[in-house]
């Protein structure tokens, strides 16, 4: 018998919620002090990026990648994600910025955004080419929208648990983009040539007046090619056989596209409708830490789900690391009541309705009266997310009393039931106030002056001695772990990659 949300709320023991951990991953573009994508190498003050266990690269050599370790409180992973800020804008010197939005600066044209670079070993060639694969598959514009990743874990979580958590995320993540949406605009050149459907809202920028998030609507991270996939979310065995099925299919565009190029260089790592794990998009994903040279698809079906990583959560431009505590206590929460909630399996007309909530919501989410599809009927959203937060705000209780955190948790809830009220104090809409009222309507300034506030805040917290040395020895121990793996890598590229990509690697 299913337990009723009520009846799960006993089991939210202080034990047990002690033991959540949570870690982040922030993706931040390099730019100019004009507000030009960066150009230059990735930092050598900040090491290697292939190797640093906390600061790499994610498409682009201009797009860096912040990642804490796992902590047991919100304050811990703020704190080591707000140390990482104050390195990185360290080692960046006077001439680049984080840039603050999800919505990229301005940009070159397509095939002039610099591919991520790590060096010259098997792994840090496939790095790349599993890169210019994306390029070649998807462009290399929409690789450069920027997130945060949140990953989430609670003791005594069964494999089946997570995927009923993963479900009724899918099927209430509406909430979290009308909340935390905060790309409602976009600069022209990212769309150039595209057919968008946007409105102008300066001479350069382009937005649609109730959007929460265009980064997670049709011009984010979209793909007719993905759209085909059916993967299962009822079930680990489900789950896995689908994304092997992606992985070994050939997908007739991408073979047209080759392997490799007339002088020989490799365009993409394979011709399959997916070229590894990493490259399916979804607003969350089950994940298992690999071992080395273990394909994450294998370590997730042989030892099971470890975490979760929510993926659909915007940059607040507002936040100098891009999220703050009071929203990483709402996502404690919100997963919790996804964990508790009774979770039916999804059905192929579920799945059909959550991709178009996911559209409306992104694109037209403050809109007063926007209906979206529950259970075959049509409900307003704003009824929907108020029934959600009803419900988180019981839990919010439960959860403060247990960790005797005051009403940390429950203030974070009121905040997001104040927000649903008057919608007018959601960061989408402060970010389009802001950028007609002191920017001239224009994204790319709006992003400017708010990447400049940043990195000030970043410059002047100081960074202890102790500090200093630790993430100065990290740097160096990545970039002499770089060049032991070149040293002693063996064999050719094509054995490398014809021993990583086999099927047999995909299965336990």
């Amino acid at each position: 018998m299913t337990l009723s949300l009520h009846q799960q709320l006993p089991l939210l023991r202080r034990e047990r919620l002690q033991g959540v951990r949570r870690g982040i991953e922030k993706e931040s573009l390099r730019a100019r002090p004009d507000g030009a994508l960066a150009f230059t190498p990735h930092p050598l003050a900040l090491g290697a990026a292939l190797t640093h266990p906390h600061i790499t690269t994610d498409f682009s050599e201009s797009q860096l990648e912040l990642v804490t370790g796992a902590h047991t409180s919100v304050e811990a992973a703020l704190a080591e994600l707000t140390a990482l800020h104050q390195v990185v804008a360290r080692g960046l010197g006077e001439e680049e910025r984080m840039w603050v939005s999800s919505m990229p600066c301005r940009l070159p044209a397509d095939a002039d955004i610099p591919l991520g670079q790590y060096g010259r070993s098997h792994i840090g060639q496939a790095k790349t080419v599993y890169r210019r694969g994306l390029g070649h598959r998807y462009g290399r514009r929409m690789q450069t929208i920027s997130g945060i990743h949140y990953n989430w874990s609670i003791p005594g979580a069964s494999d089946a648990d997570y995927f009923g958590l993963i479900r009724n995320f899918r099927r209430h993540s509406f909430l979290l983009l009308y909340l935390f949406g905060a790309s409602p605009a976009v600069g022209a050149c990212f769309v150039a040539g595209l057919p968008h459907g946007l409105q102008p809202l300066g001479a350069h920028t382009l937005h649609l007046p109730h959007a929460t998030s265009l980064r997670m609507g049709r011009l984010g991270y979209q793909s007719d090619a993905q759209a085909s996939l059916r993967v299962s979310y009822n079930g680990l065995e489900g789950y896995g056989a689908s994304l092997e099925d992606a992985m070994t299919r050939v997908y007739p565009p991408y073979e047209a596209v080759g392997l490799r190029d007339e002088g020989g260089r490799w365009q993409q790592l394979s011709t399959t409708l997916l070229q590894i794990e990493n490259e399916f998009y979804g607003t969350i994903r089950p994940k298992r830490t690999i071992r080395p040279g273990e394909r994450p698809l294998h370590a997730l079906r042989q030892r099971g789900v470890e975490y979760v990583e929510v993926r659909c959560m915007d940059l607040d431009p507002f936040c100098p690391t891009g999220i703050s505590e009071e929203t990483a206590r709402f996502l404690d929460v919100f997963l919790l009541h996804c964990l508790l909630a009774e979770s039916p399996p999804e059905t192929p007309e579920e799945i059909a309705a959550l991709g178009r909530n996911q559209h409306r919501t992104a694109g037209y989410g403050r809109e007063p009266g926007l209906l979206l599809e529950r259970d075959g009927m049509s409900q307003p959203l704003r009824d929907w997310a108020a029934e959600l937060l009803a419900d988180c705000a019981r839990i919010a209780a439960v959860v403060d009393e247990a960790l005797q955190s005051g009403e940390a948790h429950q203030q974070a809830v009121a905040r997001a039931q104040a927000a649903l009220a008057a919608p007018e104090g959601l960061p989408s809409s402060r970010v389009l106030a802001e950028t007609r009222e002191l920017h001239g309507g224009e994204h790319l300034r709006f992003g400017r002056a708010r990447s400049e506030a940043t990195r000030q805040v970043c410059l002047a917290a100081p960074l202890a001695p102790p500090q200093q040395a630790h993430w100065a020895r990290l740097a160096t121990e990545s970039l002499t772990a770089q060049a032991r793996i070149e040293a002693q890598q063996t064999g050719s590229f094509e054995e490398f990659l014809d021993g990583y990509l086999a099927v047999q690697g995909l299965r336990p």
